[in-house]
């Protein structure tokens, strides 16, 4: 199954729309892993530079180069903050944007928990109820819906 064409995109050619697509400019600015592995952690509420390196397993250099993408692209934040004795240093905080992710996110782990074997059964939970939480695709009356069931135009 497959999601239905309509208007512009039923007419669209063989070629990809490219940059006016969503899903592409999204891409263009997480489409790594190691800009997922950094958006994660900063949802966790990691906010050193160290800490993502040592969190992520990626390089210094790696981790230096995607934050500086994540903050120019506006899903990150970075801010100065100072140790008793160090230097002024810069950590990182999300943005509205980058907490705009957070499904995006929360929906790759779950695929992966489903999907990815030898993966950690990690579990979020609603802080006020309790129960788990889980990544749904629904419209705005609240109608859980699945592939079939969504038009693009």
């Amino acid at each position: 199954m497959a999601f239905a064409l309509s208007g512009v995109m039923r007419r669209r050619s063989r070629t990809s729309p490219g940059d006016r697509c969503p899903i592409d400019r999204t891409m263009q600015v997480v489409g790594t892993r190691s800009a997922i592995l950094l958006m994660r952690e900063a949802l966790f509420g990691t906010f050193k530079f160290d800490d993502f390196v040592g969190r992520t397993g990626l390089t210094e250099a790696v981790v230096a180069s995607r934050l500086r993408a994540l903050v120019i692209a506006g899903l990150l934040a970075r801010e100065p903050y100072q140790e008793p004795g160090q230097r002024t240093r810069h950590g990182y905080t999300l943005t509205d944007s980058g907490r705009d992710l957070m499904p995006a996110v929360l929906s790759l782990g779950q695929w992966g928990v489903k999907h990815a074997p030898g993966t950690m059964g990690r579990q979020f939970w609603h802080a006020d109820c309790g129960e788990p939480v889980r990544v749904v695709v629904e419209c705005a009356d609240h109608h859980e819906l699945d592939v079939e069931e969504i038009t693009v135009g």
